[in-house]
């Protein structure tokens, strides 16, 4: 898959809007940045968000004859005006160069259908149409394949994020050239305290229950889930996948301590 995309349930959260926040100042200023932060916390979700991917990506991914239907992905794509890119393990930097060169320039044809509706064939251009470049697993690149990210910077005038795990940016400062260009660094950060509850919440709701952080039972259940979680987003959402099952399982209707700690014990607890 040349670009990748995962599925998961988006929840606009204060990290998600911290991240569009610095997506705007890495657009408005043309730097390169970086977003670092554990795994599991949402990183990816807010970055295809950001990027529209959940309209376009498979587009782009199968890339076929045309059919009305694409018209809702060109449209996301002339709006994000952006390229999300997740390198393969160990990926040579020809693979790098050739797969970026190759989703540009069918988002850029997108972009060009969505404002040309008529055409029958994008036109060659020049100037690129796509702003940003975000980069997901970026330990992934090898020095040669950062290398060709820095040229797309430099020659295209786009702006680029890259996005990983903490210690990012220290494996970046091996290369002078590439890290003089970082303006902007974003750490994303894990679910804490109201943000935590008013996830909590949704998911309650689509358990078709209605959480009261005042009643000692929910208060129990939302002590345990945040010490499982760690406010992990990702784990959040698994271990509620088993909560539900034993909901139904049981044909019960409170979220209670015993229930989390029944649905823990079917996890393999992690983060990856």
């Amino acid at each position: 898959m040349m670009a990748g995309h995962r599925n998961g349930t988006f929840i606009s959260t204060k990290e998600h809007r911290r991240f569009m926040e610095f997506v705007s100042a890495v657009k408005k200023h043309r730097y390169i940045g970086i977003c670092f932060g554990p795994a599991g916390v949402g990183k990816t979700i807010s970055a295809q968000r950001c990027a529209r991917w959940d309209k376009a990506g498979l587009l782009l991914d199968t890339w076929g004859p045309r059919d009305p239907s694409d018209m809702i992905a060109y449209k996301a794509l002339a709006r994000s005006r952006t390229a999300f890119y997740t390198p393969t393990v160990s990926e040579p930097a020809r693979q790098t160069r050739d797969d970026l060169g190759t989703l540009m320039t069918r988002i850029e044809g997108c972009i060009e259908l969505a404002q040309h509706p008529e055409k029958v064939f994008p036109d060659n251009r020049r100037l690129s149409l796509i702003n940003l470049l975000i980069i997901d697993e970026a330990e992934r690149l090898s020095a040669q394949g950062l290398e060709h990210v820095r040229d797309i910077f430099d020659r295209m005038g786009i702006s680029v994020i890259l996005i990983g795990m903490p210690g990012l940016e220290r494996r970046l400062e091996r290369y002078p050239q590439f890290y003089s260009r970082i303006g902007f660094a974003h750490h994303y950060r894990t679910l804490k305290g109201d943000e935590l509850t008013f996830v909590l919440t949704r998911h309650w709701r689509k358990l078709g229950l209605q959480l009261d952080d005042a009643d000692f039972t929910d208060h129990q259940a939302i002590a345990s889930i945040a010490r499982i979680t760690g406010g992990n987003f990702r784990l959040l959402q698994r271990l509620f996948v088993q909560i539900e099952r034993i909901l139904k399982i049981n044909e019960l209707s409170l979220v209670t301590d015993d229930v989390v700690e029944a649905a823990r014990s079917t996890l393999v607890i992690g983060a990856t």
